[in-house]
């Protein structure tokens, strides 16, 4: 699994159980992300919108879009 070629990005907020899980999850598995809190930046809500999701987490591997927490769909994408 390489995820040197593969961008991570990880919409999240302050008050996200499931989030802050993730985001210990990857630290633990050395994967590198990028954080877009959308308490902090309302056009990360718009991002979100675009995409058609209103939920957290959300996980955007290449062209994978993964709602919630799902270690096993991080990995496959990741192995892509």
């Amino acid at each position: 699994m390489s995820t040197a070629t593969q961008q991570v990005i990880v919409y999240s907020s302050n008050t996200c159980t499931y989030c802050k899980q993730l985001k210990q999850y990857l630290n633990e598995q050395g994967i590198a992300f990028e954080e877009r809190n959308i308490d902090t930046n309302d056009a990360f809500i718009d991002e979100l919108q675009a995409m058609g999701v209103s939920s957290l987490p959300v996980t955007v591997i290449g062209e994978n879009r993964i709602i919630g927490m799902n270690t096993t769909r991080i990995q496959k994408a990741l192995a892509q």
